[in-house]
């Protein structure tokens, strides 16, 4: 499974990915806050760091299984002020939409906050809609899996037309 991690934070799906599967290959990370990057460097020491979404080109990663990614909820959240995904940090998502269409990978694994499905939802099912991929969305809590807190979160799985996951 060769994965591309966007917006990386420290490395929690990369985490998650080896805890899922023996054979995970990270090909790359993204991240722009320069104390994450240094958690990553420490935990992940043979994997690249990009540093800046905007400037990363899709094409530059070939045969990828997976990308993950959190874009930014600051916008979306309801502790923010409601921008929407067309605010500066969200509409990073735009950035993570371009690199799922130059990559083509057989997934992609988007999370986000509930309030996604007020504030944006719709423009990240069109967007994927628009470069041929269907998807799947659910929100999970942390308390669902087993977790004491209720940190709700928006999974948004997506793939290629005409492959649905098993």
């Amino acid at each position: 499974m060769r994965m591309l991690d966007l917006f990386s934070g420290i490395g929690g799906f990369a985490l998650a990915a080896h805890s899922v599967w023996d054979d995970v290959e990270i090909t790359g990370f993204c991240e722009i806050d320069p104390y994450a990057q240094k958690v990553l460097k420490k935990n992940f020491p043979d994997v690249p760091i990009y540093e800046d979404v905007r400037s990363l080109n899709g094409e530059d990663f070939k045969n990828i299984d997976l990308i993950v990614g959190g874009f930014p909820c600051q916008d979306i959240s309801i502790a923010g002020k409601g921008a929407g995904i067309e605010g500066k940090r969200s509409g990073l998502w735009t950035e993570m939409h371009r690199i799922i269409s130059e990559v083509r990978p057989r997934y992609a694994l988007i999370e986000n906050v509930p309030m996604l499905i007020h504030r944006g939802l719709e423009r990240v099912l069109c967007d994927l809609a628009q470069i041929r991929y269907d998807a799947e969305w659910q929100i999970v809590g942390a308390d669902d899996v087993g977790a004491w807190h209720k940190r709700k979160r928006i999974w948004i799985v997506a793939y290629p037309n005409g492959i649905r996951p098993n």
